[in-house]
């Protein structure tokens, strides 16, 4: 009998802060069409953890690599360019879906991760992120838009994954 063990959860700071034994061996990064969010938070996370945490990311709907989200990329030293859009179905027939933690970026995401896990032992978090593509203006302004982004899923992450408790441990 299968027993629903997958859990959303808000963000909070209680439930953001994470020791490194508590870690999760697998994070798979996800929001809407994995063209702009979730494969920026895959390269920041794959850039801070190497090999030592897996990393993936898919979307609910297949989009096309955004060049906005390449050059943001880019500044940091990370090249994203030759990242392929997945979807959830396509991560699950070519490698599975066996992530300790799905990350979904997206309100759609959310809820597409919630209804694949149901029945398995995976924790969900939602990190609200802004769609960088909605944003309107001159170049530079859509650019301040998706580096807002990145930076805030840097800080995300950092804060997730990064941050250990205090006193004595």
């Amino acid at each position: 009998m299968a027993r629903s063990m997958a859990r959303s959860t808000a963000p909070s700071t209680a439930g953001a802060m994470a020791r490194p034994e508590n870690r999760p061996l697998a994070v798979l990064f996800a929001c809407g069409q994995n063209a702009i969010r979730s494969p920026m938070a895959a390269a920041l996370f794959a850039q801070i953890f190497g090999k030592a945490i897996y990393v993936g990311s898919a979307g609910v709907r297949k989009g096309e690599l955004d060049p906005f989200a390449v050059a943001v990329m880019d500044e940091v030293g990370l090249d994203i360019s030759r990242h392929k859009p997945l979807t959830f179905e396509e991560l699950e027939e070519w490698e599975g879906l066996n992530f300790d933690l799905i990350v979904t970026l997206a309100p759609e995401a959310h809820h597409r991760a919630l209804e694949i896990t149901r029945t398995s032992a995976v924790d969900v978090e939602y990190w609200p992120t802004a769609d960088p593509s909605a944003v309107d203006g001159s170049r530079e302004q859509r650019l301040d838009a998706y580096r807002a982004v990145r930076d805030q899923i840097l800080a995300r992450i950092r804060q997730r994954f990064l941050t250990r408790g205090t006193g004595n441990e």
